[in-house]
């Protein structure tokens, strides 16, 4: 279900501004989630997993700071 009005009145943010502030806290919490996965997997000596989990942490870092960039620009007008 999709909404065409925007509910930034409720929140004081608009939608947009939002969404994009939870991407970067999604990410972030997902590169954080990552971090125990990596060590679970290291006690196991199974370095498959942990790669596999280290590339995911790197591109939740990755979004996390496009996220962070965009959002800035965004906050400072541009």
């Amino acid at each position: 279900m999709t909404s065409s009005t925007e509910t930034g009145g409720v929140t004081g943010t608009p939608d947009k501004d939002y969404n994009l502030i939870w991407y970067v806290e999604a990410c972030l919490n997902n590169a954080l989630r990552l971090e125990s996965y990596i060590q679970d997997a290291e006690r196991e000596k199974d370095t498959e997993v942990a790669d596999l989990f280290r590339k995911a942490q790197a591109d939740s870092r990755k979004g996390a700071e496009l996220g962070k960039d965009l959002l800035r620009a965004r906050l400072n007008g541009g």
